[in-house]
C-alpha cells in the first residue's frame, strides 16, 4: 500500500486520469462512502452481525488501499452514526471494538503511507479509550499529505449544522459577525470539514437509496451512486466502476 500511495503522490495535482485513446477523464478529489450491508452479509451466511462488521473492516482496508492507488485525495467513510446508538448494546460494543482494532493495527501502516487520519463527529458518549485512540491517530498523521482518510464516527449531519449555526449566532450576538453577511460560505467555514474539499461523489452500498444524515450540507452537489453490493464485498473493482460512472456524469451545479 505504501508504495502505491507514494507513487500517486507525484500525480496528485492533476485530478485527471487517462481514458481509452489517451483522453482525460474527470476524477473525483473526494469520495464519501456510506458503508452499509454488514448485517445482511452476515445473516446470508448464518453468522451474527458482528461477523459482518468484522468483514466490513477488511473491506475498509481494501478500499483505502484502492483509493490511494487510484489517486483519490480524500476518502470519507461513515463508520458510526448518531442514530446507531439505537442498536443493541452488544452490537454497539462490537463496533467500538472494531474501531479500536482498526486504529491499533492499521495506524502505523497508514502513517508510513502518508495518509492523514481525521475523525468527524460528536465526542460526547464515546468511550475514553476510543477518544484517546482518535486523538493519537489525528496527531500522529497530521502532517501527512498523500491522502486524507476521514472517519465519520458518532456523526450526524443535522447536529453538525446545528452546532455551526449556534456558534455563528454566538459570534453575531457578540458583534463579531454581521448577521447581514451570513451566507452558505459562513456555515461552511464553521463546519469541521472546512479543511478539505466537499465530496464529489457519494457512494452507498447495499442498494439503499438515502443519505442517512451523512454530509448533508457538504453533499449538496455531489454525484450519488448506489451499489447493490453489500459492504463486505466492496473493493477495488467497485471503486473503479464508480470512477468510470463519475467520469460520464455531467456536473452542471444548477447551470446548463
Amino acid at each position: 500500500m505504501a508504495g502505491a500511495l507514494a507513487e500517486w503522490a507525484a500525480k496528485a495535482a492533476h485530478h485527471l486520469s487517462p481514458g481509452r485513446g489517451g483522453e482525460e477523464r474527470a476524477r473525483p478529489r473526494h469520495i464519501a462512502i456510506i458503508m452499509d450491508g454488514n448485517g445482511r452479509w452476515a445473516s446470508a451466511r448464518g453468522m451474527p452481525r458482528a461477523f459482518g462488521h468484522s468483514a466490513g473492516v477488511q473491506a475498509l482496508r481494501n478500499t483505502v488501499e484502492a483509493a490511494g492507488d487510484l489517486g483519490i485525495e480524500v476518502l470519507t467513510v461513515y463508520a458510526f452514526s448518531t442514530e446507531n446508538w439505537r442498536r443493541p448494546p452488544d452490537e454497539i460494543e462490537a463496533l467500538f471494538g472494531l474501531l479500536r482494532g482498526f486504529i491499533r493495527s492499521d495506524l502505523t501502516r497508514l502513517d508510513r503511507a502518508g495518509v492523514r487520519v481525521r475523525v468527524l463527529g460528536e465526542r460526547e458518549g464515546v468511550p475514553e479509550d476510543i477518544l484517546a485512540l482518535m486523538d493519537q491517530a489525528e496527531k500522529q498523521t497530521e502532517t501527512n499529505q498523500v491522502m486524507t482518510l476521514v472517519i465519520a464516527f458518532n456523526y450526524g449531519g443535522q447536529a453538525e449544522i446545528a452546532r455551526a449555526t449556534q456558534e455563528i449566532a454566538r459570534q453575531a450576538a457578540a458583534g463579531l459577525i454581521d448577521p447581514a453577511s451570513i451566507g452558505p460560505e459562513t456555515i461552511t467555514q464553521f463546519l469541521p470539514s472546512r479543511d478539505w474539499p466537499n465530496p464529489d461523489l457519494v457512494i452507498r452500498t447495499s442498494g439503499e437509496q438515502r443519505l442517512s444524515n451523512f454530509l448533508i450540507w457538504q453533499s449538496a452537489y455531489a454525484e450519488f451512486l448506489v451499489f447493490d453490493t453489500l459492504w463486505p464485498d466492496f473493493g477495488r473493482a467497485q471503486l473503479e466502476e464508480a470512477l468510470a460512472v463519475f467520469a460520464q456524469r455531467n456536473r452542471r451545479y444548477g447551470g446548463l
